[in-house]
């Protein structure tokens, strides 16, 4: 049995982590996840814990530029461009952009690309309509949902955490993707920063702690490899 509980508005996939990324009509879900998304990191090259990550908490400036695939078909394969906060376009791989990075986070860098994904926890993220709602009443005031980083957007009158541990499956044919459901996303200081100005509010974090401990959105694993598409329906598997 299915039923339906929305269908997608949005998807969104990060080639760099802590980078913007790609607004998408398409996206190709495979067993690590979506195809491309957070290929690449940059790693603290002096780090030796087991979360080496250069991101947005170090670099807030990172989410301010923008990543995207030369080839979006074949993220495996294609070049990568980057545009800078201040107009500039330059290569992933770019020895000025790597010096830019490594000076404002005040330390030696590198580059990595990992073709399963560099995640946090899993591959895929999801957020309704509903959910970013409450948070913006919560909040009193509107927030770019960007900032949050999510992968796949419902429009949708459920919660995310009411899908938690069922499966989703989107479009109507047998192409589609199917995902499990798992956890909410806990969330850190990156969603203080403003994607637009790079200005961090701290209260945003504080909002999500206080009313949702600390979640926002949910993560989901792929359960049937296939395609997501803007408006595609979207189905609770039962």
């Amino acid at each position: 049995m299915t039923r339906i509980v929305g269908h997608v508005s949005a998807l969104n996939r990060y080639p760099v982590k802590s980078m913007a990324g790609e607004r998408l009509a398409a996206a190709e879900l495979d067993w690590q996840g979506i195809e491309g998304d957070r290929q690449y990191a940059f790693v603290r090259a002096a780090n030796g814990t087991r979360f080496p990550w250069l991101t947005a908490r170090e670099v807030p400036a990172m989410v301010l530029h923008r990543a995207r695939f030369e080839e979006p078909g074949k993220p495996k394969t294609s070049a990568v461009t980057v545009d800078t906060p201040d107009g500039a376009t330059l290569g992933l791989r770019d020895p000025l952009l790597m010096a830019r990075l490594e000076e404002a986070a005040g330390e030696p860098a590198s580059l990595i690309q990992v073709a399963r994904g560099v995640y946090d926890s899993m591959p895929v993220s999801i957020q309704t309509s509903a959910g970013h709602a409450a948070l913006e009443a919560a909040h009193g005031e509107t927030l770019a949902i960007d900032r949050f980083r999510i992968n796949v957007i419902v429009e949708s009158d459920a919660l995310p955490g009411d899908w938690q541990g069922k499966r989703l499956a989107f479009g109507d044919g047998d192409t589609g993707a199917v995902v499990q459901c798992a956890d909410p996303i806990q969330r850190c200081v990156i969603v203080t920063i403003d994607p637009v100005t790079g200005a961090k509010e701290p209260r945003v974090l504080r909002t999500v702690a206080r009313e949702f401990g600390a979640c926002y959105g949910i993560y989901a694993g792929p359960a049937r490899p296939g395609v997501i598409r803007v408006g595609d329906v979207v189905r609770v598997v039962d």
